[in-house]
């Protein structure tokens, strides 16, 4: 184990928006270091979201990720030669990353033109909680629910 924790870095907000959700969004988005292509990706997926729906684009893509968080998930444990799934509280940290991921992931599997576009009809979906990202958070819920019998094996 080491000896003391790696210290925090903290991300530098981006340009537009001033925001530093934003930089860890595109850094998620980002495929070979193209930094300014991710930029670009996710500035022209917000501006669409907000012609296509008449509200501001940044702040309907906040509400979508807020959407996509989820707030536990099933680990699996073994315990006397079984194996159980057991819910668990995850750290406000890795809420955020599964959700940013699971939001990009999923646009990358729909089909569209331009990433732009198939990353706003994400953003658009998961704003009206619909759509594969939000699926995917219910679905670790369902889970999560269906397993709170093994609660009591938390580690």
């Amino acid at each position: 184990m080491r000896k003391a924790k790696p210290k925090k870095r903290y991300l530098a907000p981006d340009p537009q928006f001033n925001d530093p959700m934003v930089t860890r969004f595109v850094n998620n988005l980002m495929w070979d270091g193209k930094k300014s292509t991710a930029f670009t990706i996710f500035y022209n997926a917000v501006e669409m979201v907000g012609e296509k729906t008449g509200e501001n684009g940044y702040e309907v893509w906040k509400k979508a990720l807020g959407n996509v968080i989820p707030q536990v998930e099933v680990r699996s444990r073994r315990i006397g030669g079984s194996t159980f799934q057991i819910p668990t509280e995850i750290p406000a940290e890795r809420k955020v990353s599964m959700g940013m991921k699971w939001m990009i992931g999923f646009a990358r599997k729909r089909n569209g033109k331009s990433m732009a576009e198939k990353l706003g009809n994400e953003i658009m979906q998961a704003a009206k909680n619909e759509g594969a990202a939000v699926k995917k958070k219910e679905d670790v819920h369902r889970m999560a629910e269906a397993n709170k019998a093994f609660a009591h094996f938390r580690a």
